[in-house]
C-alpha cells in the first residue's frame, strides 16, 4: 500500500560488521532498513528518499520504495506491454483495425529495445511481430491470446520473439521522450526506406499515441504521455494523387471496353468497373452491393437517359482471414469513416443504369442479392478482379504507358471518375459526398484539380460583377 507516512532516519554505524553503515526508515507500520559499507554510499541513498519526500512522492509500505522507484521495478518491457494491448483491443476492434495495429506495433517494437547485437533481419523480424506477437487467436479454452502462444511458430520466427522479448526497453524507460525519436523515424518510412505517405504516417502515429495515452491513464505505467514531448514532425510527403497517371475519359472506356472483351470473366466484371468509374464507389462497396440497393428507371425507349440512383449502406472490404474473427478473408462493416447504419447515395449516368440492368438480366444474383459474386457465391477476391484488369492494360495501353503507373490498378478508375466530376464543374462538396469522402480529405487528394475549378469560379464571379456595373 502507499502512504505519505514517513520517517526516514539518521544514518548509525554498527562496529565489527562488514556493513557497518546503517540507513533505517519507516513507511507506515513498517520499519526498513538497508546496510552500506562506506558512508558516502549510505547518505546518497538517504539523500534519494529525502528527495522522493519533497517531490511528495508516496512509499510503499511492504517494500519501503518511494513509488517512482516501485514503477521502475515493476514496469513490464514495451513488447509485453504492446502484447497486452493488443489482446485488450482485440475483441471489439474490427478486422481492418486489428490490421493496423499490428502494422503499427511491428514497425515501432524494434525501436524499442536496449541493443541491436544480434538482432534478426528486418524481414523476419517484421513476420515475427506482425504475423505472431501481435495477431490474436481463440485459445483452447476460448479466450484470445497471441498466436505465437497457441500455435508454435516456425524456429526462425521463435529465436526473433526471445530476441526481442529479451532486448525491449522497458515502459518505465519511456519517461524519456528521446526515446520515442527512431520510433517515429520509422513510421515515416516504407519497409524499402522510402517515404510514406502522410495518411500513413498520421495512421501509424495514431496507434503508437493511443497506446501510450493507455499507458498512462488506464495502467499509470508512466506520469505522461511522453509523445507530445518529442520535437519531431514527419519528412514532408505529398498525398495529392498524381494525375499524371489517372486516365482520362478516352482511357478509362477503353479500359472498360477491354476488360468486357477478356473473357467470361471479364463480361462478368464490366459491371463492377463500371462501378469504379461511374459512381466511384470503393471495391469494398461495389462487392456489397445488393439488387435491393439499385434504383433503376425503367428500360423503356422514354427512360433511356434517364439517371438511376445507388444507396450505400454496406461495405466487405478485403483483410486477411487472420484478422477476422470468422476466418473470411474480408469484413461486412458498415461505409468507411461513417457510423454504422448510416448510408450514402449516388446518382448513376444512364450508361451505368444500363450495364448494371444487363448485368442483373444475365446474370442474376447471390442468394442474398449481391450483384457480384466469385464461382461459389462468395466475395469477388481482389487477386481476381486485378488480373482482369492487367489483361486489360495490356490490351489497351502501349508498351511505354503500359510499363509505366497510368491506371496501374483498378482504383485508378476511382481517382478517374472523382476528377472528371470536379472538372465538369460538381460542387465540390457534392463531389465528396458521392465519393464518400470529408472535404478535407477531397481537397487534399484532389487539390490541382479543384484549384483550377476555383480559377473557372473566379471568373464567372467577375463576369458577374463586371455585368453589375453595366447601365
Amino acid at each position: 500500500m502507499l502512504t505519505y507516512d514517513v520517517d526516514v532516519w539518521s544514518i548509525r554505524k554498527r562496529a565489527g560488521r562488514p556493513k557497518p553503515w546503517e540507513l533505517r526508515w519507516r513507511v507506515g507500520e513498517r520499519p526498513h532498513s538497508r546496510s552500506f559499507k562506506l558512508k558516502p554510499q549510505a547518505d546518497g541513498r538517504r539523500a534519494e528518499l529525502m528527495a522522493a519526500l519533497r517531490d511528495r512522492q508516496q512509499f510503499d509500505e511492504e517494500t519501503g520504495l518511494p513509488a517512482s522507484e516501485l514503477m521502475a521495478r515493476t514496469s513490464p518491457s514495451w513488447y509485453e506491454h504492446a502484447t497486452e494491448y493488443v489482446l485488450m483491443k482485440w475483441p471489439r476492434a474490427a478486422a481492418k483495425h486489428r490490421a493496423s495495429i499490428a502494422e503499427s506495433l511491428a514497425v515501432v517494437t524494434p525501436t524499442l529495445v536496449t541493443s541491436k547485437r544480434g538482432e534478426p533481419s528486418t524481414t523476419v523480424m517484421r513476420a515475427a511481430l506482425y504475423q505472431w506477437a501481435f495477431r490474436a487467436v481463440r485459445s483452447s479454452e476460448g479466450g484470445w491470446v497471441s498466436r505465437h502462444v497457441a500455435e508454435e511458430p516456425p524456429a526462425e520466427i521463435r529465436v526473433a520473439l526471445e530476441w526481442v522479448a529479451a532486448h525491449s526497453l522497458k515502459v518505465k524507460d519511456l519517461e524519456d521522450p528521446a526515446l520515442l525519436r527512431p520510433a517515429l523515424e520509422a513510421l515515416s518510412l516504407r519497409l524499402d526506406g522510402s517515404r510514406a505517405a502522410e495518411n500513413t504516417v498520421r495512421r501509424k502515429r495514431m496507434v503508437l499515441s493511443n497506446v501510450l495515452r493507455y499507458t498512462v491513464e488506464e495502467k499509470g505505467l508512466l506520469s505522461a504521455n511522453p509523445l507530445p514531448r518529442v520535437d519531431w514532425t514527419p519528412p514532408e510527403s505529398d498525398d495529392e494523387i498524381d494525375f499524371r497517371y489517372v486516365p482520362g475519359p478516352d482511357v478509362a472506356r477503353a479500359l472498360l471496353g477491354a476488360v468486357r472483351d477478356s473473357g467470361p470473366r471479364g463480361q462478368h466484371l464490366h459491371a463492377f468497373f463500371g462501378c469504379l468509374y461511374y459512381a466511384a464507389m470503393r471495391p469494398g462497396e461495389i462487392v456489397a452491393l445488393k439488387e435491393s440497393d439499385c434504383t433503376l428507371p425503367p428500360n423503356s425507349r422514354e427512360s433511356v437517359q434517364k439517371w438511376g440512383e445507388l444507396l450505400l449502406g454496406e461495405s466487405r472490404p478485403e483483410v486477411g482471414g487472420g484478422w477476422t474473427d470468422n476466418g473470411t478473408s474480408y469484413e461486412t462493416r458498415g461505409l468507411k469513416r461513417r457510423k454504422q447504419g448510416a448510408t450514402r447515395t449516388v446518382p448513376i449516368p444512364p450508361i451505368l443504369v444500363h450495364l448494371l440492368r444487363e448485368h442483373i438480366a444475365r446474370y442474376g444474383t447471390a442468394d442474398d442479392g449481391r450483384l457480384f459474386r466469385a464461382a461459389r457465391g462468395e466475395r469477388v477476391a481482389s487477386t481476381e478482379y486485378c488480373e482482369v484488369w492487367k489483361r486489360a492494360r495490356r490490351a489497351v495501353l502501349s508498351r511505354v504507358e503500359a510499363e509505366s503507373a497510368l491506371a496501374a490498378v483498378p482504383y485508378s478508375l476511382r481517382h478517374a471518375g472523382v476528377s472528371l466530376w470536379i472538372k465538369s464543374g460538381v460542387d465540390p462538396a457534392e463531389v465528396a459526398a458521392r465519393a464518400g469522402h470529408s472535404i478535407a480529405v477531397l481537397y487534399r487528394f484532389y487539390a490541382k484539380i479543384l484549384k483550377g475549378g476555383s480559377e473557372y469560379a473566379n471568373r464567372l464571379i467577375e463576369h458577374g460583377l463586371e455585368a453589375d456595373r453595366e447601365p
